[in-house]
């Protein structure tokens, strides 16, 4: 009976973590939310998909795309802007990541502002009206950047506006 409990034990944060990441992925970004979820930003190692997981320890409650295809990388639209410090200016980095899925635009997003050296990061879900709904990541637990999508050779800068 101990051995099961000490097997189970080590299973149950397996199977979470399989959910969320597969033995030929590597993590791009990841947060986990104010409220206890999870956002992954995940990519083929070869670079033959990328996939957004969002969810809970027990369920993935969002996946996009669903297909795991070379096509999944132009389903995503990338933007950044760094600005360095100086007299006149304050030093900022911001990095959004775009989708649609479902008539609903998110806007994954990690930014930073020396003016109060204040970071951030989360989700922004925008519906067909315009209403904006924030999600926001708890910045101590992020892996990974956004920003290294550039190094991929397979995601291009866009002007798709910022946010933050």
């Amino acid at each position: 009976m101990k051995k099961l409990i000490f097997i189970l034990t080590f299973l149950i944060p397996v199977t979470f973590w399989a959910q969320y990441f597969l033995p030929n992925e590597e993590v791009i970004y990841s947060f986990e939310t104010k409220n206890g979820k999870k956002m992954t930003l995940v990519k083929d190692k070869n670079n033959q998909y990328i996939q957004y997981r969002f969810g809970t320890a027990n369920k993935i409650e969002m996946e996009f795309p669903k297909e795991r295809t070379k096509e999944s990388w132009k389903k995503f639209h990338y933007n950044s802007y760094f600005r360095g410090g100086g007299i006149d200016n304050a030093a900022m980095e911001i990095d959004n990541l775009l989708f649609t899925n479902n008539g609903f635009e998110y806007v994954i997003f990690r930014a930073y502002h020396s003016e109060g050296n204040d970071y951030s990061a989360g989700i922004v879900i925008k519906d067909s009206k315009g209403k904006e709904t924030r999600i926001n990541g708890n910045y101590k637990t992020v892996k990974g950047c956004i920003c290294n999508l550039e190094d991929t050779k397979m995601i291009e800068r866009e002007d798709i506006g910022l946010t933050f």
